[in-house]
């Protein structure tokens, strides 16, 4: 009969392999959620009565919903790629239909049901209402039980590829696995996450049952972003690099593997914003297949480099991002010749330190220098005051103490949310491209 292997979300069963590892789901996890779970075929009667130990049959990769989605994202599975991913099967089967339309069958060249007739039935219910009682004769009558809810679904019958004829599903669980099966089964998590109340099922990659068979080994199933997966990003200094990953390793721990930063640890190798941008023309003249975004502060410099490195053909797998303009930045103080006053600095003087907490009390009110004026952009680039401390401080800070020290992280979170964003895109962008 032989052991299978499946990725499953809510007992849901979204793909399969028998006798082999088959798709490489290891990316959807991380090593903490490396722990044993209860599996249906696994004969605990067995292990009952021979004292034996069933948890290296139980292992398995385990996860929610909930975080599951932030990881797919990055994967390149947005829900716009799934929409565009379920379009296009919905318009090569409506063109089929048409074609082998006859006078005998005039409902075969009805048109497919619409992405968000779709949406709508894979998020009727939530997953964990869906009926598993197992059916096990096949007969009309238990075919018509088998298919619960979903029996008198209008749009069934114009999801693609479906075929009324065939249904081979031994509960209304099952029967729901079969419909949405049309797309890619990170497409169908993605589609799912859109109900609240499905963020809380469990997604599981459950390998003990193949391992302890013999057909895998345990080292198949390595966890985290593969080498291909991540993303490189490239920032103006030293300094960004070490506020960002820290900030992805304190703020988003989930996702934080997918990030890679170029090694600071003796000197930043391109320093400078015209460095940066040098160093993001080089690579995209070779042709560099890594997935690069690259960072630049949200000042006078910045803003120019950003704007001409945009005028740049920039390959898919390569992005450019001024940090994000924020409203705390419209009235900031600072210091010129006249005085101090509260200026825009978006654009002139937002470096990546005016992200973190700028509220302690150890050093005077937060305030940006005008240091020099930049003929070529008609502006004056500043910078702010005591930014090493401020620096030094968000270093300092740690996963287990963040919620007491109260340190404000809702700018800092923004840039990352800029950045999670840049990167979804890319992904989505190499997914269709090798689509095609």
């Amino acid at each position: 009969m032989g052991t299978l292997i499946t990725l499953d979300v809510g007992g849901i069963t979204l793909t399969h392999s028998k006798n082999s590892r088959g798709t490489d789901h290891g990316s959807l996890f991380q090593e903490q959620d490396r722990k044993a779970t209860h599996s249906d075929q696994i004969n605990y009667e067995y292990f009952k009565e021979t004292g034996k130990s069933p948890t290296p049959m139980e292992m398995a990769l385990s996860r929610t919903l909930r975080d599951v989605i932030p990881r797919i994202e990055l994967l390149g599975f947005t829900l716009e790629s799934a929409k565009r991913e379920y379009e296009e099967i919905a318009q090569s089967w409506t063109k089929e239909q048409r074609t082998l339309a006859d006078e005998d069958e005039p409902e075969s060249s009805e048109s497919a049901a619409s992405f968000e007739e779709f949406k709508y039935l894979v998020t009727r219910y939530s997953i964990s209402t869906l009926d598993d009682t197992f059916a096990d004769e096949i007969d009309l009558e238990t075919q018509a039980r088998t298919r619960g809810r979903f029996a008198h679904e209008p749009i069934i019958e114009r999801l693609p590829n479906y075929d009324r004829h065939e249904n081979f599903a031994y509960s209304e669980r099952s029967y729901f696995s079969d419909l949405v099966s049309i797309i890619h089964p990170y497409s169908v998590l993605r589609v799912l996450a859109t109900r609240t109340d499905n963020l809380d099922a469990t997604v599981v990659w459950q390998y003990g049952p193949l391992v302890e068979s013999g057909w895998a080994s345990a080292e198949e199933f390595p966890t985290g972003a593969r080498r291909t997966e991540t993303f490189l990003v490239a920032t103006e200094g030293s300094s960004d690099a070490h506020i960002l990953k820290h900030a992805f390793t304190l703020l988003k721990p989930e996702i934080a593997d997918f990030f890679r930063f170029i090694d600071v640890s003796e000197r930043h190798p391109f320093s400078g914003t015209g460095n940066l941008l040098k160093f993001a023309e080089g690579l995209a003249k070779i042709d560099v297949h890594n997935q690069v975004v690259f960072v630049f502060d949200n000042d006078a410099e910045g803003f120019d480099a950003h704007q001409r490195l945009l005028k740049f053909s920039l390959p898919t797998n390569m992005r450019t991002m001024l940090l994000p303009e924020l409203e705390q930045f419209r009235s900031f103080p600072a210091r010129g010749p006249e005085g101090v006053s509260a200026v825009d600095i978006n654009r002139r003087a937002a470096a990546i330190e005016c992200y973190l907490d700028l509220s302690t009390n150890k050093y005077p009110c937060a305030k940006i220098v005008w240091t020099n004026y930049k003929k070529e952009l008609d502006t004056y680039q500043g910078s702010l005051e005591f930014k090493e401390s401020y620096v030094k401080d968000f270093l300092e800070l740690k996963p287990e103490t963040l919620t007491a020290s109260a340190y404000d992280v809702s700018k800092i979170s923004a840039v990352l949310d800029a950045i999670i964003l840049q990167c979804s895109s890319i992904a989505a962008a190499q997914r269709e491209r090798c689509d095609e």
